[in-house]
């Protein structure tokens, strides 16, 4: 059974984008720290790549060792690589392209330009991580330290939409979406059990509309009406936000917001 959220609500998306890279830095660092190696999930939009580009602004970068980071997305746009839509684009962007990673241990999903259609290609994914999932696993994805997701206004994760089959999926860690319903319609996607496999699973949630989905997802909906309410961390799940985005919540939900 996961521990209840955690939530944290700081003034403004800037703010939390700084507080949410911060926190990310120290993850990374102690991971490697421990083990030698981390190893994130990120996630696309513009709550995720705005914490990359802080994290890429942010002093404390230089901390991590770049070459022992694992990097994982939780979704992606079936487009052709180096469409701007893409997540991996946006994500070379904002920050991998401006520090040292070592490429094999990069893995974007693939593009709609390779050898796959998109069933194909999610397969292809679910390989990759079972192949980097270790006995100490327990499972056919690695244990991610850190998956970061965004919330959609519409309470999705990732590209698991409400109602939509990828959210019910219990079995298979990667699959692809047809008819998504916002644009583009083909899209891959980690399921909710594939999520459900990292330490902590941190829920990044800004402006005004956000603020009905994080009221929703917090309040106890179901995952299928709701996906963002099915998306926990083993150790932790975090719920970070800006105050804007926090409105819709009960007080009693979260402490007064933190600089």
């Amino acid at each position: 059974m996961s521990a209840a959220p955690q939530l944290v609500v700081h003034r403004d998306k800037e703010l939390m984008a700084q507080a949410a890279a911060a926190r990310l830095i120290t993850k990374i660092v102690d991971a490697q720290a421990a083990r030698g190696y981390a190893s994130v999930v990120l996630t696309g939009g513009r709550n995720g790549n705005g914490l990359l580009a802080a994290l890429a602004a942010a002093p404390a970068r230089d901390a991590v060792d770049w070459s022992r980071l694992d990097l994982w997305w939780g979704d992606e746009r079936f487009l052709p690589d180096g469409d701007p839509e893409r997540n991996y684009t946006q994500a070379r962007e904002a920050l991998l392209d401006s520090v040292p990673l070592n490429p094999d241990r990069v893995h974007p999903m693939p593009a709609s330009d390779g050898a796959y259609e998109p069933d194909a290609a999610a397969e292809v994914y679910a390989a990759e991580l079972a192949t980097a999932a270790g006995p100490e696993d327990h499972g056919p994805v690695p244990t991610f330290d850190v998956l970061m997701l965004g919330v959609g206004p519409d309470t999705h994760v990732a590209s698991l939409f409400p109602e939509l089959p990828a959210v019910h999926e219990t079995e298979r860690t990667v699959v692809a979406v047809r008819g998504a319903p916002k644009p583009p319609p083909n899209r891959i996607t980690l399921t909710l059990p594939a999520i459900r496999a990292a330490r902590e699973v941190w829920l990044l949630a800004a402006g005004e509309d956000k603020a009905n989905a994080a009221a929703i997802a917090l309040s106890g909906a179901g995952e299928i009406q709701a996906p963002a309410a099915g998306a926990h961390g083993r150790s932790r799940t975090l719920w970070l936000l800006d105050a804007a985005a926090a409105s819709q919540l009960p007080p009693e939900l979260y402490p007064p917001a933190v600089p």
